[in-house]
Order: structure tokens, then C-alpha cells, then sequence
């Protein structure tokens, strides 16, 4: 299945979130690169048929760990949004930054999969709902 055709009708009413972060402030202040093509996706879900309105960038967990010491609270809105059906798709520079615990991951997947949401990264477009994405987005997570 082509990426672009799992992009429907549907999902393009709903919003894009993109996500953004880097585990600490270290991160976020030597690797500005990476932050700069983080919110670059914005500019990908307009090229994906986003209205640029619709696009909404949480980046309130630049320089938080993911480890469970620090509440994240950009994490927590974001998967808020994707229960409450509100999300097209989410974009981050690669699956495995969306989530640092597998608990976290699992359960952005369950979600997104129950409200037919998509997850963007560089390497493709993923639909949680399909058996072979889902596989894809599982193995990915379990070698990053």
C-alpha cells in the first residue's frame, strides 16, 4: 500500500500534531540541527495535504527525559488529543522519539490504531490499525 493512500478525507479534517523533543537541555542546546528538522515537519503535513492551521507543534518536552522521572507533559497532550479522535496524524523525526518506555509507545499505538490515527516519520507513513504497520511500528520500537 502506498504511504499517500492511507492519507484519507478523514484524516486530512482532523489535525497534524507534530512532536518534538530531545531528552536534555544539553541535546537541545549542541544538536540544533535536529531540533530545526523536527519542526521542519510542519512543513512535511502541508506537503502531505494539512492545511497549515491544522498543523499543531507540541514542543513542550525539549530537554525532558523520557525516563519516568520528569512528567511530560507534551506527551500527555498529545495522546489526550489522539483519544479524543482529534488527530489525523502525528509526525515526529523518527517513531522511536514519540515514546522512551515501551508502556508509553504501546499505548500511543493502541490509541491511534482505535481512532484510525497515522504516524509520520522519515522512513514512511504508518496506519496502527494495520496489521502490517503495526508490525513494522512494534519491531521498530523493540531494536531502537
Amino acid at each position: 500500500m502506498n504511504e499517500l493512500s492511507k492519507i484519507t478525507a478523514e484524516h486530512l479534517r482532523r489535525c497534524a500534531i507534530v512532536y518534538v523533543r530531545q531528552s536534555s537541555t544539553t541535546q537541545v542546546e549542541h544538536n540544533r540541527e535536529s531540533t530545526a528538522r523536527q519542526y521542519e515537519l510542519a512543513e512535511r503535513a502541508a506537503r502531505l495535504g494539512w492545511r497549515r492551521d491544522q498543523v499543531k507543534i507540541i514542543d513542550e518536552d525539549l530537554g525532558i527525559s523520557g525516563s519516568g522521572l520528569s512528567e511530560r507533559i507534551g506527551f500527555a497532550r498529545m495522546t489526550a488529543e489522539v483519544g479524543l479522535g482529534q488527530v489525523g496524524i502525528v509526525l515526529g523525526l523518527e517513531v522511536s522519539r514519540l515514546a522512551r518506555n515501551n508502556a508509553d509507545w504501546y499505548r500511543l499505538l493502541d490509541l491511534c490504531g482505535l481512532t484510525h490515527t497515522l504516524i509520520g516519520d522519515g522512513d514512511g507513513i504508518y496506519h496502527p490499525g494495520l496489521f502490517n504497520d503495526r508490525l513494522v511500528l512494534g519491531l521498530n520500537r523493540l531494536v531502537t
